[in-house]
């Protein structure tokens, strides 16, 4: 198989990468110049704002407000995501593991899954493709039921995410989700920095979870400026007022973790436009930051790559059925239960 993008280099500063530190006093000017210019494009905008970008190769971070609390709307996927993984990992399933969908997973904010009837049945690597790659948030639910609210958020505050929250399922009716389903750029950063590095779950884990990421088909955010031959593993968000986007650019010789978080915009057109700004001037800073690294004589020691194209379709090395006398439970049936196919997608 042939291996995509860039690889992500071995130094780390002693004092490590968590992306919630304190400013350093020291920053290369490519960074400096991008820390400044993101608060002043954020500073302008007429609306809540949160963001921070961590360069894989030094740890280095730059961003604004990036601790603050902010309404996650799809960008919570990612923890959920994770908490699958976690348990996929322990045996309590495996892929081909049927869910069985009730009514009262439904959501028509968006997916198709919702359409479905009532009693149809997916294997769980169909819902988490579909609650990935185009956002559904029927698929969500359904994984979140499975998986139990408790253990998501328990299992994202041992993993240092201390402003993710799920206090109730995906709802996008009403105001309360801007409440219910919370994170921050610096949580979402440190999520998909573990994940880049291999050391989320474990190594086979990370890479499908990259896999899944960078076929997202929801891409007018974040990669809308970077060249079409750069690999992006990302996940958006979005409400009326909201738009979000998290993701692991593997831009070459310069890769790197960035999270954009707005609401209360008074249009979308400006959350997207702001968005736009703040992906382009990164990836030209990060860029800038790979020739500084260059010239000082920070030369580049190994890493990772972004995983080749279909490894999600592969099974986990250690993949095993869990015990045929274990309690499946009311949120899980046999994965020869019969199915009903769901409504067709509607014509984009």
């Amino acid at each position: 198989m042939m291996a995509r993008a860039a690889s992500v280099l071995a130094f780390v500063l002693c004092v490590g990468i968590a992306s919630a530190a304190p400013a350093r006093a020291f920053l290369p000017p490519p960074l400096a110049n991008l820390n400044h210019d993101v608060r002043a494009l954020a500073q302008r905008l007429p609306a809540a704002t949160a963001l921070d970008v961590l360069d894989l190769n030094t740890g280095y971070n730059a961003g604004f407000n990036a601790a603050k609390s902010m309404p996650a709307a799809s960008t919570i996927k990612l923890p959920v995501m994770v908490e699958v993984f976690t348990q996929l990992a322990a045996g309590n399933f495996d892929l081909q593991r049927r869910v069985m969908l009730r009514p009262a997973d439904k959501d028509y904010g968006s997916g198709v899954l919702c359409d479905a009837p009532a009693g149809s049945t997916f294997p769980i690597s169909e819902l988490v493709e579909k609650m990935i790659d185009i956002s559904d948030n029927t698929a969500t639910n359904m994984l979140i039921r499975l998986v139990g609210r408790h253990n998501i958020n328990r299992d994202m505050e041992v993993l240092g995410l201390d402003r993710t929250h799920l206090t109730g399922d995906v709802r996008t009716a009403g105001w309360s989700i801007r409440d219910a389903l919370r994170t921050s750029p610096a949580d979402l950063v440190r999520l998909l920095s573990l994940m880049a590095r291999r050391e989320l779950v474990d190594q086979w884990s990370s890479n499908a979870m990259i896999d899944i990421l960078e076929a997202d088909r929801i891409n007018t955010l974040l990669p809308a400026p970077l060249p079409q031959d750069v690999p992006i593993a990302h996940k958006t968000g979005s409400l009326n007022d909201t738009l979000n986007d998290a993701g692991i650019v593997f831009a070459n010789d310069a890769p790197y973790v960035i999270a954009v978080m707005t609401t209360a915009l008074p249009s979308k057109a400006l959350g997207r436009a702001f968005i736009h700004s703040i992906s382009r001037l990164t990836y030209s800073d990060e860029l800038r930051l790979a020739r500084w690294r260059e010239a000082n004589g920070i030369i580049q020691t190994g890493g990772v790559e972004s995983p080749d194209a279909g490894y999600w379709s592969q099974q986990p090395p250690s993949a095993q059925t869990p015990d045929a006398g274990a309690p499946a439970g009311d949120d899980a049936v046999p994965a020869d239960a019969p199915t009903s196919p769901p409504a067709p997608a509607p014509t984009p």
